[in-house]
């Protein structure tokens, strides 16, 4: 029986940081912090709740299943299950993650040394979705060209940033603002969202999963184990990158007190740090996390759409590459504008999903608990999108009335409901015949 050699799991473990730690991850966290003031520690708390303990509890409910979301969504039937998987894969892919990362990217590593102008975004995003295309051709190659080469590289990056963040602030931590001052935690926990973490590791599961396989390791007991512990390593990395920047964020509030990204807060910081030599730093650092999750998202759509079309695994990842790169184009601030209402309504059916998974060794049968917590969690999410997106005149007013509505958690009152209804009912029914 074929086993993983411990290089292998560590660089399998540093394959899985990688790919989560993108965008999102780096941009989001100072914002937090800044935002949350005095109150940076709670607010952390609630990010690590959605930017970590999601992440690690749906690599472990798709590695239970074998790490694919089809099998994980099985107990809703499969229009239903595509549906939702279509909608998850489009938007960590290349509707919204994925163009994200190379204008990061761009944002943060490459504007301040060249003109920030439409023709320079264009040229660097050919770039980067051609040598990020390449890679992904070789899914394989994967735990080699991004576990042993690439993460190093990008956690000695980190880890100077990291540093130098708690041994040097700059500034000191301003006052909470908004609702920061009442509810930082609950803040903290909507603003994970951001990272796209849950929703990622919902893709990234089949790739962690394959990337396992394809080392030949063929026992189903042996795959899980390892994805647990893969993920495990990338919980405890991404857990320290975010404390590190939310307390970046929470005590360099001077730098940029008006920021609406991290962005300026990041560059303000290393510029005043480091200097030029910090702003090259921080572009090493952007350009790797980005780089390594465009990768694994190419990879993992286009084993999903590859499969659930008539279609080549070379020819979708082509197809997604080119156009992550036009809606990329169309600018950071208004990626950001579009990903704020649907990662805030996918984001309950997401968590809903997952937790009825890991629980399902409670119900006599699935489908009868699944389904009805899921209408519940998708009428509740779109209405919860509907608010952010400005159109509350579309959504019931009662549901301003939900505990934790104004705070963007009033969903949890109705799905919790409906999951101890529809798990007495579960229990009270007689447990359906095999086939």
């Amino acid at each position: 029986m074929q086993k993983l050699s411990l290089p292998d799991i560590i660089a399998l473990g540093f394959m899985t940081f990688a790919l989560f730690l993108g965008a999102g991850n780096i941009i989001f966290p100072p914002m937090v912090g800044q935002a949350a003031g005095e109150h940076f520690w709670l607010a952390a708390v609630g990010f690590l709740l959605t930017g970590v303990g999601l992440p690690l509890l749906t690599v472990v409910a798709l590695a239970r299943v074998g790490g694919g979301m089809d099998i994980l969504t099985a107990p809703i039937g499969r229009v239903a299950g595509t549906l939702l998987g279509v909608l998850v894969y489009l938007t960590i892919g290349p509707l919204v993650a994925t163009p994200r990362t190379a204008t990061v990217s761009f944002e943060v590593g490459f504007a301040p040394f060249v003109a920030n102008h439409p023709s320079s975004l264009f040229i660097y995003t050919v770039v980067y979705f051609s040598l990020a295309l390449l890679v992904s051709l070789f899914p394989g190659k994967l735990i080699d060209n991004v576990g042993k080469y690439i993460t190093p590289a990008l956690i000695v990056s980190l880890a100077v940033l990291a540093g130098a963040a708690l041994l040097w602030p700059i500034g000191g931590a301003m006052h909470s603002a908004g609702l920061y001052q009442s509810a930082p935690l609950s803040q903290g926990f909507v603003q994970g969202y951001q990272t796209m973490d849950a929703l990622g590791a919902l893709v990234f599961g089949i790739v962690i999963v394959n990337a396992i396989r394809d080392r030949r390791v063929t026992d189903a007991g042996l795959q899980t184990r390892y994805a647990i512990i893969a993920a495990l390593i990338a919980a405890t990395g991404l857990a320290l990158v975010y404390l590190s920047f939310i307390y970046l964020g929470g005590t360099s509030g001077s730098i940029a007190p008006h920021a609406h990204t991290g962005v300026p807060i990041l560059t303000g910081f290393v510029l005043q740090t480091f200097g030029t030599a910090g702003e090259v730093l921080l572009a090493v650092v952007i350009t790797l996390a980005c780089f390594t999750t465009a990768v694994g998202l190419i990879s993992a759509c286009g084993e999903y759409f590859s499969r659930l079309l008539p279609v080549s695994y070379r020819t979708v990842v082509i197809a997604l590459s080119l156009v992550s790169l036009v809606v990329a184009n169309q600018g950071l601030a208004q990626l950001i504008a579009v990903s704020g209402p649907l990662l805030v309504g996918i984001y309950p059916v997401a968590i809903s999903l997952v937790a009825l998974s890991l629980l399902s060794a409670l119900w006599r049968s699935p489908t009868r608990v699944f389904v009805p917590v899921m209408l519940v969690a998708v009428a509740m999410g779109l209405a919860d999108a509907l608010r952010v997106a400005g159109v509350q005149a579309w959504a019931p007013a009662w549901l301003e009335a939900l505990p934790g509505a104004s705070l963007g958690m009033g969903w949890t009152a109705p799905v919790v409901v409906a999951l101890l209804i529809a798990g007495a009912a579960d229990r009270l029914c007689a447990r359906p015949r095999s086939a």
